[in-house]
C-alpha cells in the first residue's frame, strides 16, 4: 500500500500491478507504527503492514511483523490489550465456520478450546506490505477460540471470492513493554486533535477523543450517540433521561496497581436473578484507559469496588458447574443473573447501546475475580481483585470524599474481644443503619444508586467486564 496516494500494488513475480485505491486509515492513536520492531521469544520483528477490521460491534487493528527468519507474525488488538500470533496449522481439515457454536467446547490439535467468538469481518483498510492481496468492504467469517492457559486461536476464512484455505495463528497476551519495542511514535493520545461533530439530537458540539471509539455521549442531552460508521455518516442517537453522576469524573487520571490510568468511559448497569425478576441491583463501571497498556475496568458494586480486564484465555467451565479453573486457581461461582446496560457516559471502543444485555456468571476466589458474560455471538471472560474503597478515592485524589466510597466489604469497626460499651453502641448503630436500609427498599432507584430490593445481595453484581461483548479483538 503506497503510503502516499493510498494506492494498492500487487506483485506477482517480478510484475508489479496498480489495483486501485485503498481506503483511508483511520487514527487509533496506538504508539505503533510501520517499521518499529521489537523482540519476541528471542526472535526480533519488524512491523511492516498493518490492516483495520470492523464487525458489528466495532473495529480492530492488526499488524503484519516479519522475524529475523523471514517468518510472519501478527501483533493484533483483543479486548483493548494485545495478542501476538505466529501461523498455525490444523492436522485435519479445518471445519466449516458454522459448525463452531459459541460457547461449545472443541479439541484443536489435541488440546481443549472453548468457542468464544463467531463473526463476520470485512477490512476496512490497510497500509504497506501484506502477505496476500486484501479484499476491501467484503464481510467473510472470523472465528475464536481460546484455551484454559491463555491461548487465542484465530481461524480467518477470508472472502469466498478470494477461494483462500482459512488462514490460522496461534498467540498469548503480551504487554508493549515485553516486547522490548524501538521506533515507536513519540506523541501520546492526549497531544492528538480529536474530531468534533454536531450532536443529532441537540446540535452541541461533541469532541471524539479516542479515534476507536464507536459510542459516545453528549454532554449536553446525554444522548448515546452510534460512531460505528464513523462521525462523518448519518449518526444515530439514543436519549437518556434521568443522568447518572459518577463518583469519579471522566477525564480523571488516577494510579491503580503502578499504572497511570485515565477514566473515558461510564456505564450504570442492571442485573436480576432468572428466577427473580422483580430483585433488581445495580452496579457502576468505569471504562480506563493507558497508551500501552491499553483498557481496563473499576467497578463499583454494593459489595465493594475491584478491577478487572478481559482475559485472552478461556477459563475451564461446564454450564451448570459451580466452579471455574483458570491458571491452576479454582473460583467458586457466587451468582447468576442477567444483565442490562441503563445509562453510559463518555467513549467506548465498542457500539455501546442503552438497554444491552448479557448473562453474566460471577466467580471468586478469597480477593481473586473472575467473571463470564454472554451474548449470542461472543463470550467474554474479565479477572481481576478487589479494591478498598480508600485506595480508589486516594488514587483519584479525591480523599476528601472517601466516605463515599466505602461499601460493605469494609473492615469492622473494631476487633477488641469481649463486649464492652463500645460494642453495644456498634451493635445499636448497625440495627438502626439495616432499619434504615429497610425503610429506603421502596425508595431507591436502583437505575441510579448501588441498591437492591432485598438490601442485601452477597455477590452485589458483576465483577466488571463489558456490555454486549466489547470486541473479540
Amino acid at each position: 500500500m503506497c503510503g502516499y496516494c493510498q494506492s494498492t500494488v500487487v506483485r506477482h513475480g517480478d510484475t508489479l500491478a496498480r489495483l486501485g485505491k485503498m481506503a483511508e486509515l483511520f487514527n487509533d492513536f496506538s504508539p505503533l507504527q510501520l517499521q518499529a520492531s521489537g523482540v519476541y521469544q528471542g526472535h526480533h520483528f519488524t512491523l511492516v503492514g498493518r490492516q483495520q477490521y470492523k464487525y458489528a460491534q466495532g473495529t480492530w487493528t492488526e499488524w503484519y511483523a516479519v522475524l529475523d527468519d523471514g517468518s510472519a507474525a501478527f501483533l493484533s488488538k483483543d479486548n483493548g490489550a494485545y495478542v501476538f500470533s505466529l501461523p498455525a496449522t490444523l492436522q485435519r481439515e479445518v471445519p466449516p465456520a458454522e459448525n463452531f457454536r459459541v460457547g461449545a467446547t472443541t479439541a484443536i490439535n489435541a488440546k481443549s478450546f472453548s468457542v468464544a467468538s463467531n463473526q463476520q469481518v470485512a477490512l476496512l483498510s490497510a497500509q504497506g506490505e501484506l502477505p496476500h492481496l486484501p479484499a476491501l468492504g467484503v464481510p467473510f467469517a472470523m472465528v475464536e477460540l481460546r484455551s484454559a492457559d491463555g491461548e487465542v486461536l484465530s481461524i480467518d476464512y477470508g472472502p469466498a471470492s478470494s477461494a483462500q484455505a482459512p488462514v490460522m495463528s496461534l498467540g498469548r497476551s503480551v504487554l508493549l513493554d515485553e516486547l522490548k519495542l524501538t521506533g515507536l511514535k513519540g506523541e501520546s493520545a492526549k497531544d492528538e486533535k480529536g474530531q468534533q461533530f454536531s450532536c443529532p439530537n441537540c446540535g452541541a458540539q461533541v469532541a471524539v477523543t479516542l479515534a476507536t471509539s464507536k459510542s459516545i455521549t453528549c454532554r449536553s442531552c446525554n444522548s448515546i450517540i452510534d460512531l460505528s460508521q464513523g462521525p462523518g455518516a448519518a449518526l444515530k442517537h439514543a436519549i437518556q433521561d434521568e443522568p447518572v453522576s459518577p463518583l469519579i469524573a471522566l477525564g480523571s487520571t488516577g494510579l491503580l496497581q503502578g499504572v497511570q490510568w485515565q477514566v473515558v468511559g461510564f456505564q450504570h448497569r442492571m442485573g436480576h436473578e432468572p428466577d427473580d425478576p422483580d430483585e433488581h441491583f445495580g452496579w457502576s463501571e468505569y471504562l480506563l484507559y493507558n497508551q500501552k497498556r491499553g483498557f481496563t475496568f473499576l467497578v463499583d458494586a454494593e459489595d465493594g469496588w475491584s478491577l478487572v480486564k478481559p482475559v485472552t484465555g478461556a477459563p475451564s467451565f461446564k454450564a451448570g458447574a459451580q466452579s471455574a479453573s483458570y491458571l491452576k486457581t479454582t473460583y467458586q461461582l457466587q451468582s447468576s443473573y442477567q444483565a442490562e446496560t441503563t445509562y453510559v457516559a463518555g467513549e467506548f471502543y465498542w457500539q455501546v447501546t442503552r438497554g444491552q444485555k448479557t448473562f453474566n456468571r460471577d466467580f471468586a476466589s478469597g480477593s481473586a475475580l473472575l467473571s463470564q458474560e454472554e451474548t449470542g455471538s461472543e463470550v467474554t471472560w474479565s479477572s481481576g481483585s478487589k479494591l478498598n474503597g480508600d485506595l480508589v478515592a486516594k488514587a483519584f485524589k479525591l480523599d476528601g470524599q472517601k466516605e463515599l466510597f466505602k461499601r460493605v466489604d469494609a473492615k469492622p469497626l473494631s476487633s477488641a474481644s469481649g463486649v464492652g460499651c463500645g460494642t453495644v453502641i456498634i451493635v445499636v448503630l448497625l440495627i438502626l443503619f439495616f432499619l434504615l436500609l429497610m425503610s429506603r427498599c421502596s425508595s431507591c432507584n436502583p437505575n441510579v444508586e448501588n441498591c437492591s430490593s432485598s438490601g442485601s445481595r452477597s455477590s452485589g453484581g458483576s465483577f466488571g467486564g463489558f456490555s454486549g461483548g466489547g470486541g473479540h479483538k
